[in-house]
């Protein structure tokens, strides 16, 4: 089998809690994507080293400022088949010090990828959104639709809508992303309803003498997470398929190729 598919992916997801402690969690993914890399023919490895490929998420806040690599995951050029993997922290720069996240407040919030490899790529980006207790248990109870995610417009970002649901939006960048070049911000903000307030639940004593009430987002904290992945652009519409279980038609040549994805 000469056609084979190349795909790294790289999470990161963090959460800000209402009492205003930041926290990281990390997800599982990346142990898919290891797998994948294992599987090679004799004719894809020699066309194609394993070394060549990486992909980068990278986070600002700041639109004036330089992104900051939050996580990585590139493929080591030593030869000796390891992962070179770096992981961080989003939301790190987002609040300054000793500031409060005030729910209804929008924060600017900017994430991309880039190309930490040496061969073209195609990326996509999957953001969820949730909640969780402070333990780090899933809160299936609350809705995400209280986090809001402000996605930049016209940026070469296309939405997989047959994947969206109210927790989960993934997009694929349009043009082959250049070793070292970055995609444009796929988001630009980030906010919590300021609802989340009035979110109570009530209840009766035995007695029906004393009613209760409970601020329903009270102690939780809201979770973001972000996972991009990469494809070797050379037999993109294979490695697609393979991959990510999508069907994309590419035109154009070289560092000019750009995709398309069939909904």
């Amino acid at each position: 089998m000469s056609h084979m598919k190349k795909i790294l992916t790289s999470t990161k997801t963090t959460g800000l809690m209402f009492v205003f402690a930041a926290a990281l969690l990390l997800f599982a993914g990346v142990g898919g994507a290891r797998a994948a890399l294992a599987y090679y023919s004799d004719t894809y490895t020699a066309e194609v080293q394993m070394f060549d490929i990486g992909v980068s998420l990278l986070e600002r806040t700041d639109p004036a400022a330089d992104y900051s690599v939050i996580a990585s995951r590139n493929y080591s050029g030593a030869g000796d088949g390891r992962w070179v993997t770096q992981s961080g922290a989003l939301f790190e720069t987002m609040l300054g010090d000793g500031e409060a996240l005030v729910p209804g407040k929008v924060y600017p919030e900017y994430v991309a990828a880039s190309n930490s490899g040496t061969i073209n790529e195609f990326v996509r980006i999957t953001i969820r959104k949730y909640w969780t207790d402070a333990e780090g248990a899933k809160r299936p109870d609350l809705s995400p639709d209280l986090i809001t995610v402000g996605y930049a417009a016209n940026s070469g970002w296309t939405e997989d809508t047959s994947s969206a649901t109210a927790e989960r939006r993934v997009f694929y960048y349009n043009n082959v992303l250049l070793p070292g070049a970055e995609t444009n911000a796929l988001t630009e903000s980030v906010s919590i309803s300021g609802s989340v307030a009035t979110k109570v639940t009530q209840t009766r004593s035995a007695d029906g003498k004393t009613i209760t009430t409970t601020y329903d987002y009270d102690g939780v904290r809201f979770v973001l997470e972000a996972e991009v992945d990469a494809v070797q652009d050379h037999n993109a519409a294979d490695a697609a398929l393979s991959a990510w279980g999508k069907t994309i038609t590419t035109s154009g040549e070289g560092d000019n190729k750009t995709m398309t994805l069939a909904q």
